[in-house]
């Protein structure tokens, strides 16, 4: 059994951290979080110490690493707002311990160079969790890539619109300094995904950018990809609006839809299982993903001539 730290316990994706460590026969022992609605924890680890200060929560840290015992914490599982991954990430390693850090990992590739060196310094490592390249779905489409004998490059269309209400806007998501922005927040392991199954990134085209949704078109060695994304209830098809769904998520290649939509939920005790196994996501699998979002979010906005996502006509 290994001990577990969590931080950022009170975040939306944070209760299926705690299902993955309890998933994986293992505990969690101290969680920190500013906000104290943890009553999650309860359902899982109802004796994990708790913490709404970090300094307390590190000093805690401490004391398990310098205890004569089991108690020292193996790893730290961070679940805080994207642009504190870094400097958590950094604490996790410099207390002896590995990182398993949600999407993004950083918000900017140079920010990996860094993690490496602090990786080599203290022996220890950062995992990530890059779900979609687990998923059953995109491994098999990734193979059939790799096999296929298609001459030119596949096209894709990529969709994913998971509507939120004006809370978005006004919370640290909505924040570009602190997000990264729409394609940083909401769609980087989607990119990662193109990468992981199409090969490198060779262009990068920006259509639209605003605060609740972006759109562009990126080529890779494989394959040419649209790409929309968006936080707004208006850009949900009118057919699923009308069935009362606030989500909408498709991705086809080559006109054949690719059906990802289920087993989301157990995509990170799956991902939890291969790191607990030495087969885990590190830094530099991120670094392509990283990069494509920072181009993203610094690009000059294209004119829409050649290919761009249809849902751009509206």
């Amino acid at each position: 059994m290994k001990n577990f730290a969590l931080i950022g316990a009170a975040g939306y994706i944070a209760p299926r951290h705690m299902q993955a460590i309890k998933a994986t026969g293992n505990d969690l022992v101290a969680a920190l979080d500013i906000n104290d609605s943890v009553g999650i924890i309860d359902s899982h680890f109802p004796n994990a110490e708790f913490f709404t200060e970090f300094e307390r929560f590190d000093r805690h840290v401490d004391k398990l690493r310098r205890a004569d015992d089991n108690r020292k914490i193996n790893y730290v599982s961070i679940c805080s707002p994207n642009y504190l991954h870094d400097s958590h990430m950094r604490f996790a390693l410099r207390s002896g311990a590995d990182a398993i850090c949600e999407k993004p990992l950083v918000l900017n590739p140079w920010n990996i160079d860094g993690l490496l060196d602090i990786e080599k310094d203290t022996g220890h490592k950062v995992n990530t969790i890059l779900q979609l390249r687990v998923h059953p779905s995109i491994v098999a489409l990734r193979e059939r890539v790799k096999q296929g004998a298609k001459n030119g490059k596949h096209d894709v269309d990529l969709t994913y619109i998971t509507s939120r209400g004006h809370w978005y806007l006004q919370s640290w998501k909505g924040d570009l300094k602190k997000s990264g922005g729409i394609a940083t927040n909401i769609g980087v392991h989607f990119f990662d995904m193109l990468h992981f199954i199409f090969g490198e990134l060779q262009g990068n085209v920006v259509h639209h950018s605003s605060d609740t949704k972006a759109a562009g078109f990126l080529e890779y060695e494989k394959a040419r990809v649209r790409w929309f994304l968006s936080v707004d209830f208006e850009d949900v098809p009118e057919a699923q609006r009308n069935a009362g769904q606030r989500t909408f998520r498709s991705i086809t290649v080559d006109g054949d839809e690719i059906e990802f939509s289920g087993g989301f939920t157990d995509l990170h005790t799956r991902s939890y299982e291969e790191i607990l196994a030495g087969r885990g996501f590190g830094l530099e699998e991120n670094r392509t993903a990283i990069a494509t979002v920072a181009e993203i979010r610094n690009a000059a906005i294209a004119p829409l001539v050649g290919d761009y996502h249809p849902f751009l006509k509206k």
